[in-house]
């Protein structure tokens, strides 16, 4: 099977459009609580749905999303292994965003650095119970 086909489809739809209508939806709902611990824990727990969601719906074959094609095709091309380029990717998408102004702290360093090897991890648990095409 090959999970890192990176030919849009309705999955690269999707995607966005379900990305964004679940953070407008959660986000207000969700509070930031006030023990630094309990964020952290926020924090990871959040990476690891990320990783077990990208697992799921990329070894479903419908399209990645923008980020996701980047790093399969980034991983086709190169033949780095597939944590390495996430992080790569979630790295420079980081830097990008500080150079332009935006702001960033711990949570947004965490996720960059873990989510490479969370979806590695998940892609890898998931892609032994998808199809055999």
């Amino acid at each position: 099977m090959d999970s890192t086909k990176g030919k849009p489809g309705i999955g690269t739809v999707l995607n966005a459009i379900l990305i964004a209508a679940t953070i407008e939806v959660l986000l207000p709902e969700l509070h930031t609580p006030d023990d630094l611990i309990m964020q952290l824990l926020q924090v990871v727990i959040g990476v690891i749905l990320v990783g077990i969601g990208s697992g799921l719906y990329l070894t479903a074959n419908l399209g990645p999303g923008p980020r996701d094609g980047t790093m399969t095709g980034l991983n086709k091309v190169t033949g780095i292994s597939i944590g390495r380029v996430r992080g790569g990717v979630e790295i420079s998408v980081l830097a990008i965003g500080w150079a332009m102004g935006g702001t960033f702290w711990i949570g947004t360093i965490i996720f960059a650095i873990l989510i490479g090897p969370c979806v590695a991890i998940c892609l890898n648990i998931a892609s032994r119970f998808g199809s055999n095409d």
